[in-house]
């Protein structure tokens, strides 16, 4: 009963959201592919609440890119890319690429890979540096296990290791950074799935695919009338490449965004959001700052209302994420919340809690994970505060969500 009325509100939902459009003809395409239990029905209704079989467009869709689209990380992808055919500038100053960067990181770095701005870095022939590279990338650390972040940040506003990937390029032009998303795209759609290669001395996915799924939802979207956008935490230069195959075009496409130069060229800075201003990544789309670049963006909020949940008729029907960094906006959406398991625990925690009904655990499309064998710590440490220390994930009403077991793997 508590399922069924849930499903009801969540139409109610998204018409009061959906602005009207002139009567016609129900128009209703259908969602295909295989979806766990019965969440191809109910996507489909909400759909059909908001979408042209209901005489309404304009709703709204967003959907992470990363492991929520694709299977692997493109971003990832594009620095493999990169670094195995010397397209890194080499930095005057490692300190210089990241505002937090710490010296033993600085230290590992000039040691590995040199400086001096000009030539490109010689990662190719130099794994040294290229494992010091995508360890500060992967486990923000030095490859002898030093912080290689330090500092204050708002931890529900960025990561530094996730800003500093577009920071690595500065010197080179959107441009150039986009024709090696285009030579990483066509290198890891070749790949047969599940081959890796060796990067540096490390061994790293070589392939990534679009869910089938996934591209068939956003397909139906559009058929229905939906406005439908991706937010990513990667480079907007290189989610672009990826994203425009499924139909969703530049403008649609939220990532994050470096300031350039005079010249056209990127810099270490990045562009603010809901009242931040530029500054070398302090406020990306990540955590509560893909909910800000969600509402600056797509519904015109600005300044600091940006950082706060808005009505049901501004906020998006459907939002999908696989990880943590989703899971703000996710929770936002008034329809749907589509959650591709990867064990990250906030998330894991909110979608197993389905307080409002409306949640949809998916199993990765593709090589899904195995069950987790421990209970989620909902109500220890699953929640990352703004200062970066863990607490208990509260519901709106101020409860602690409890432990939850992982049941759709």
């Amino acid at each position: 009963m508590r399922q069924h009325l849930a499903w009801i509100l969540a139409a109610a939902a998204v018409l009061a959201a959906a602005p009207t459009a002139p009567a016609a003809t129900p128009d209703c395409p259908r969602l295909g592919g295989r979806w766990h239990g019965d969440h191809r029905a109910r996507l489909q209704q909400v759909i059909d609440a908001g979408g042209t079989c209901s005489g309404h467009t304009g709703a709204v869709a967003v959907f992470d890119w990363d492991n929520t689209v694709t299977k692997n990380d493109v971003t990832d992808a594009t620095l493999s890319w990169a670094l195995r055919h010397d397209r890194l500038p080499r930095p005057a100053r490692w300190k210089d690429t990241s505002a937090w960067l710490t010296g033993a990181a600085d230290r590992a770095l000039t040691a590995a890979c040199g400086t001096g701005a000009g030539a490109p870095l010689r990662t190719s022939t130099a794994p040294r540096c290229t494992d010091e590279i995508t360890s500060v990338r992967d486990n923000g650390t030095t490859t002898s296990g030093a912080p290689a972040f330090a500092g204050s940040w708002n931890h529900r506003r960025t990561v530094p290791q996730y800003a500093w990937v577009p920071q690595l390029f500065a010197g080179r032009t959107p441009a150039e950074l986009a024709s090696y998303a285009t030579a990483a795209r066509r290198e890891a759609l070749a790949a047969p799935v599940g081959a890796t290669r060796t990067l540096g001395t490390r061994t790293v996915p070589a392939y990534v695919r679009y869910y089938d799924q996934q591209r068939d939802l956003i397909r139906t979207l559009h058929r229905a009338g939906f406005r439908v956008y991706v937010v990513s935490a990667g480079a907007e230069p290189v989610t672009e490449v990826w994203s425009r195959a499924v139909g969703v075009d530049a403008a649609h496409t939220i990532a994050i965004r470096p300031v350039l130069d005079g010249r056209g060229r990127i810099t270490p800075r990045t562009e603010g959001c809901g009242g931040a201003p530029a500054s070398r990544g302090a406020v990306i789309p990540y955590i509560d700052g893909k909910r800000c670049w969600i509402n600056q963006e797509i519904y015109g909020i600005h300044g600091a209302d940006a950082w706060h949940r808005q009505p049901p008729r501004l906020r998006p029907a459907i939002a999908a994420g696989d990880a943590d960094t989703d899971v703000t906006f996710v929770a936002d959406a008034t329809g749907a919340h589509l959650v591709l398991n990867r064990n990250k625990p906030e998330l894991m925690c909110r979608a197993y809690d389905d307080a409002d009904g409306r949640w949809l655990v998916e199993p990765m499309f593709i090589a899904p994970l195995p069950r987790r064998t421990q209970p989620y710590p909902c109500a220890s440490t699953a929640r990352t505060a703004p200062d970066g220390t863990a607490g208990p994930l509260l519901r709106p009403d101020g409860s602690v969500v409890p432990d939850q077991t992982d049941t759709v793997y």
